[in-house]
């Protein structure tokens, strides 16, 4: 094995370290030598603006893949969730890792009986935001930035009922209090709990390296609910759900969908199963469903939103 060095680009955030530590030790268990370089992100700089404000989607990525084209670094490790669907060009999906949970979960005080009544939550996601608006109209979501540590010191210095979080994020480095409960009936974004690496499309050892990594269940489940993402949104933020699960067991593959106006009020899903065979066209297929139902103007209202 050649004596070449993959510098692993990272974030500076706990959980971002994590990650990127966690693909360093599978590189190093294969016999690679490994270096982590940290990057600040604009995403992690700015507070105070939403992110859908910023004009970028990938607001996270960015950082890192002038870094990759730079030649700072070789690779990028990031939650697959906040990677645009469209990569830079000259940039590659190497490995998509073994997926973890997918739920979003609320985390609260102790005290769940705002459910019932009136009730200030917290997030950042215009998804989680639409999902929990269609699910408890007369609730106040206020928006909520910063890392994933920031988040949870501000949920505990405010009044808030409570605050949404990915489960994985908080189970990755050990945040996830008693206090939570489970949102089994939120649609995740697509791609949440998994992790992807990226490299330069021309690095062959990155790629070679890299390739071993992946785990193919959640490639092409994590693939579906991006086409999905894509085929919807045409590069802009909405409030998208997806989830795609194999069974092993019928060799078929299930995935739910769904697209909400922003305030919540109106919201179209879709589900299908299907066989294994026809992965390939599913995130597609299923959006011009929900497209031809209702989809293209909700899009259009949206954007129209959003621009405002």
């Amino acid at each position: 094995m050649s004596e070449k060095t993959i510098r692993i680009g990272t974030r500076d955030s706990e959980l971002a370290l994590w990650q990127a530590h966690t693909v360093q030790k599978q590189l190093n268990d294969l016999g690679y030598k490994t270096e982590i370089i940290a990057v600040k992100s604009q995403g992690d700089i700015i507070l105070d603006k939403p992110l859908y404000e910023l004009g970028i989607t990938g607001i996270f990525t960015k950082t890192l893949d002038i870094a990759m084209i730079n030649g700072q670094v070789d690779i990028a490790v990031h939650s697959m969730k906040d990677v645009p669907t469209a990569l830079p060009i000259g940039i590659v999906q190497a490995a998509v890792l073994e997926r973890a949970n997918i739920l979003d979960i609320l985390v609260h005080k102790g005290n769940t009986d705002f459910l019932e009544t009136d009730a200030t939550i917290a997030t950042g996601s215009l998804r989680r935001q639409a999902q929990w608006w269609n699910k408890y109209p007369n609730h106040k979501v206020v928006d909520l930035r910063g890392n994933v540590n920031t988040r949870m010191q501000k949920l505990n210095e405010n009044d808030w009922s409570g605050a949404v979080f990915a489960a994985a994020g908080l189970e990755r480095i050990n945040l996830k209090p008693e206090n939570y409960i489970n949102l089994d009936w939120m649609i995740p974004a697509p791609a949440q709990g998994a992790m992807v690496v990226v490299a330069m499309a021309e690095d062959e050892f990155s790629l070679d390296a890299l390739s071993q990594l992946n785990h193919i269940e959640t490639e092409i489940c994590t693939y579906i609910e991006r086409q999905f993402l894509k085929t919807l949104e045409g590069g802009c933020t909405a409030p998208i759900g997806a989830i795609a699960t194999y069974n092993e067991k019928e060799d078929t593959i299930n995935f739910k969908g769904v697209l909400l106006s922003i305030d919540g009020k109106q919201k179209l899903e879709i589900e299908k199963n299907v066989d294994i065979s026809e992965w390939k066209k599913l995130g597609f297929n299923a959006a011009q469903e929900i497209l031809n139902n209702g989809g293209t103007q909700l899009m259009a209202e949206i954007k129209k939103q959003l621009k405002k």
